[in-house]
């Protein structure tokens, strides 16, 4: 029985994860961390994860980037695993995680819905087999509450096909200031931001006379709660180390 504690517990994916975990018999919540402690009748809720008096064996992260430095300090103190879902992290906190994976055991990854890491398989197997001969846009679609821009599922997808290419590439994030022809060795990036979008997110591989496209549109946040669950499952017991979808895919 996987024992777990979720950041965020009150917020729309804390809500969605208790439902998940409800319909599971091999985990249980044993305590939430939310800045609005309402309780829900099922586990206490804490302002500060320093305050939990729960032991645990994973906690899910669902909340801000501004609270990763003590959930780091919180997983090294406690020897509890951490499964980071919160999106929007900058260069300098990922290379905290980075670091930290190094005494606690860590699972990050900017998406944990299964069918997004098979499209990310999928773009790689697509560069390999195209070459240099085709141009790559990437077009992402989210909610109007989303606040970073591009998704981390975008840049993930952008970092996998750059893992296939021999050349160097460059991100492109905005041409309406510049008056020039696109260059051979870029990826743009577009982010569409409106109404309810659960998440959307396209592929164009465009090259003479022809388009390849590929695309994963997830219809709800229940995906993302299911592979965050998944992930706390399969962390529980696990060493020091930076695990990810991949990981838990071929496990």
């Amino acid at each position: 029985m996987t024992k777990i504690i979720i950041t965020g517990a009150n917020g729309k994916m804390g809500n969605v994860i208790q439902s998940v975990v409800d319909a599971r018999e091999d985990c249980k919540i044993v305590a939430g961390v939310d800045l609005n402690t309402a309780e829900n009748g099922k586990f206490p809720i804490y302002k500060a994860i320093s305050e939990v008096q729960e032991k645990a064996d994973v906690v899910i992260d669902f909340s801000n980037p501004i609270l990763l430095d003590e959930l780091l300090a919180y997983a090294e103190n406690t020897g509890t695993a951490l499964v980071i879902a919160t999106t929007g992290y900058d260069d300098e906190q990922k290379k905290k995680i980075a670091d930290a994976s190094k005494k606690s055991p860590i699972f990050f990854t900017y998406n944990m819905s299964m069918g997004i890491n098979l499209l990310a398989n999928l773009a790689k197997k697509a560069v390999e087999i195209l070459g240099s001969d085709f141009d790559i846009e990437i077009v992402e679609k989210h909610h109007n509450q989303k606040i970073d821009a591009p998704s981390g599922t975008a840049l993930m997808l952008a970092d996998a096909m750059c893992e296939a290419t021999p050349n160097p590439m460059k991100y492109e994030y905005d041409r309406h200031s510049k008056r020039e022809k696109r260059t051979k060795n870029e990826i743009g990036m577009h982010a569409v931001r409106g109404g309810t979008i659960v998440g959307e997110h396209e592929i164009i591989f465009a090259g003479r006379d022809e388009i390849i496209t590929l695309s994963h549109s997830a219809r709800s946040k229940e995906i993302f709660a299911v592979g965050a669950v998944n992930a706390a499952v399969y962390m529980n017991g696990k060493s020091a180390g930076m695990y990810d979808m991949k990981e838990l895919i071929d496990n």
